[in-house]
Order: C-alpha cells, then structure tokens, then sequence
C-alpha cells in the first residue's frame, strides 16, 4: 500500500478532521483570492488590496460552516449561500466566498437523489449570480458574475457525478454479494441433497442385507441340530449377505471422502441390470420372488437415465425388504418393470397376511403407510421409497390389495429434468 492510500485511508476513517481540513484550505484560497485586485483604470492589471473587515468576517463565517458539510448538508448549503450572497451586495470590491457555496452545493449533489440536486441547484444558481448581476457594482455580463454561474453549476454537476459512481459501485457490491450468499446457498442445498441421497442409499442397503442376515441366521438356528448341512447353507448365504452389504457401504461411504483420500471404490452403482441377483439373494432367504420384465426400449426411445434406474432398483429393493419383514412365511412377491411410452411403470406385489401388517379402512387414501413393521421402525422404508420417486417428478402407490396382501406401484418418467436440460443444451 503507497503513502497516498494509507493517508487517503486514515482521512475517510476520520471525516471531521478531513472536512476541517478542506474548510482551511478554502478560507487560504478565498482570502488568497480577496488580496488580489484583477481591475484597475489602466486596463487588465494585478495589484494587492486589503479587504474590509464585514468581507473577513464573512470568509470566515463561509469557511467555517464547511465543517459540518457532513452532518447537515442542506443547512450549511444555505448558510454559505446566505454569506455569499451578503457580500456580492456589500463587498466593493467583491471577495470569492461563493467558493463555499460551490463546495456546499457539491456535498449536497453528492449526498442527496439527482431530482433534490437539480432543483437546490438551480435554485442556488439563480439566485446568487441574479444578485450579484442586480446588486453589484460590475456590468451585469461581467466576469466575476458569469463565473458564479459556472463555478456552481460545476459543483452540482460534480456532485451528481460522484453519486451516481457511488451508487453504480454500490450496485456492483451488492450484486456480487447477492451472487455469492445464492452460490452459497445453493451449494448448501446440493450438499443437502447429497446427504439426503446417501442417506437413503445407507438405508436401503442396511435394511435389504440385514433382513437377509436376520432370516438366514434363524433359518440356520432352526436347522443346526437336526439338518447341519442346511445350516451350513444358510450360513454360507449370511456370509454372502454380509460381504455385499458391506461392499455397498464401502461404495456409498466412499462418496463422503476428500479429495485428497485414497480413492473409492469404482463399482458401477446398482441399477435394474441387478435385478436378477437382487430376486436370488430373497430367493435364497426362502421368499418366493417373480419377475416379469418388458422394459426392452425401442431403437428410437431414450436411455433410461441412471438416477430412474437407481431409483427403480431401491423401490424394488426396500419392497422386496418388507415383504421379507412383515408378509409372514410362505408369501410370495411378484416384481413387474413395465416400460409404457415416457414412463417406466414398477410394481411390487404380495400375498403375505403377516402379524406386521393391518387393514386401512376404507376411506383412507392409496398413498398411506399401512405397514406396522415401518411405522414402528419410523416409517423411513416407504418413506424413502417415495422420496425417491417425488424426486424424479414420478409418483408412488402403496397400500393392501383387496383379498389381502400388498401392493407398491411407482411410476418414473423416463426423462428426467437433468436429462432434458442436457438434451436441450
């Protein structure tokens, strides 16, 4: 930083020191200006005067008033032009006290709206320069009176000059921090998004491989005594069960590390191309599982985009879960993906009639939670469910099928809004 900006900054941290300054730099210029004679009998020549003791007085009243140019504007704008305007009455020769004036004028310019500026200072221009050209002693084309219409006309227009920078400096400021708190704000609401998303991954993947682990643990309890190899085999999925929860939570917690971490694992994230495998690990924990399939696009139909096919494969999957959970033994699951024009249709039923279910009555609406085994875990299994499809712009059905059991039916738009704004770019 240069010696001129440091002073320049302890000036504007100190403004009444700053204006005093300025109001003695005025009072040397205009008493400077008063010992200066520019007109004598002989033509253009330049002599000392002494000024009379009402111009000092004056000067000194002008200058004076400089200080509070700051806290009051507009009063020390009429009281320097009042000054003024006394001596262009009574001073013979005249002393330059409009210097003042013109300061005076350029604060308020500065400080006030353009519309205040241009009535004062018109009003100002007026008034002083058509007094000095009536009460003056000088030819009314002289140049000491068209000069005061000059000099504060200047100081108007410098004023107004400077606000309006001021404000357009302003505006620049307030833009950018606009644009700033909305940067912050919106990566505040993807980081939001982000965890909601994981959250609901972690759930899904805790929830599906715990219920497998759960069944096939009892399955093996049940058996070890009596058949040792079918609890071996139950065993041998609980091991399997394990290794891919895990797998998937290495997966799913390896989005939250930093960038300068090792890195995570690569393993392409579960879709509707795991469907078979996610029906053999509930086949392998004793629940009956068909899956019908005719989601096939045509050559000229869109890809399914990656965030639909995520979200088809966690319905089917915390579906499939419940069932496991709350359907009672011997139920069975019926799985269809059904592609119909924009839209991919999933639907997940079942027989079961377990203990972990009860009857909504009749006026209640198809989206409620009817689930006990969810309302006593939280609710966060449908919940998340719907979540997911809401967040695609799709919708979710869920509730008893009539003669007992349940259904689950989500419909997914096949563009989602991620999509067709890459399409439209």
């Amino acid at each position: 930083m240069s010696t001129f900006q440091r002073a320049r900054r302890r000036l504007r941290a100190h403004p009444f020191a700053l204006d005093a300054a300025l109001a003695a730099g005025v009072l040397v210029c205009i008493v400077a200006g008063s010992l200066v004679e520019p007109h004598s009998p002989d033509g253009v020549t330049w002599k000392l005067r002494t000024p009379d003791a009402l111009s000092l007085v004056l000067m000194a009243l002008g200058a004076a008033a400089l200080v509070l140019r700051r806290r009051a504007p507009l009063a020390v704008l009429a009281f320097t032009g009042g000054v003024s305007l006394v001596e262009s009455v009574t001073g013979d020769p005249r002393a330059p006290v409009a210097m003042c004036v013109v300061v005076a004028l350029y604060t308020v310019a500065s400080t006030t709206d353009r519309p205040t500026a241009w009535r004062v200072g018109l009003l100002t221009m007026t008034v002083l320069t058509g007094a000095a050209m009536i009460a003056g002693p000088l030819p009314w084309y002289a140049q000491e009176n068209l000069a005061i219409l000059a000099w504060t006309g200047i100081g108007a227009t410098a004023g107004d000059a400077v606000r309006s920078r001021r404000a357009f400096v302003q505006a620049i400021r307030e833009r950018a921090e606009r644009a700033e708190r909305t940067r912050e704000e919106e990566a505040r609401r993807r980081v939001a998004e982000e965890r909601l998303r994981i959250a609901r991954d972690l759930h899904d993947v805790v929830a599906h491989h715990i219920a497998l682990v759960n069944v096939q643990a009892g399955v093996a309890a049940h058996v070890m005594d009596k058949r040792p190899d079918q609890a071996k085999e139950a065993l041998a999925h609980v091991r399997e069960a394990s290794r891919s929860a895990l797998g998937e939570l290495r997966a799913t917690v390896g989005l939250l590390r930093q960038s300068g971490d090792p890195e995570a694992p690569t393993e392409p994230a579960s879709g509707l191309d795991r469907l078979d495998d996610l029906a053999g690990t509930f086949r392998n924990a004793g629940l009956h599982v068909l899956v019908a399939r005719e989601d096939q696009r045509p050559d000229h139909a869109p890809a399914l985009p990656a965030a639909v096919d995520l979200a088809a494969y966690r319905v089917i999957q915390e579906a499939l879960t419940n069932v496991q959970k709350h359907a009672g033994t011997g139920a069975k699951a019926e799985v269809s993906v059904v592609r119909v024009g924009p839209h991919l249709e999933v639907t997940v039923l079942d027989d079961g009639t377990g203990a972990g279910r009860h009857e909504a009555p009749a006026s209640a609406p198809a989206t409620a939670s009817v689930r006990t085994g969810d309302r006593d875990g939280g609710g966060h299994g449908l919940l998340g469910m719907r979540e997911r499809v809401t967040a695609l712009r799709g919708t979710l059905t869920t509730g008893p099928r009539y003669g007992g059991g349940f259904r689950v039916h989500a419909i997914l738009p096949v563009e989602t809004r991620t999509s067709a704004a890459q399409d439209g770019s």
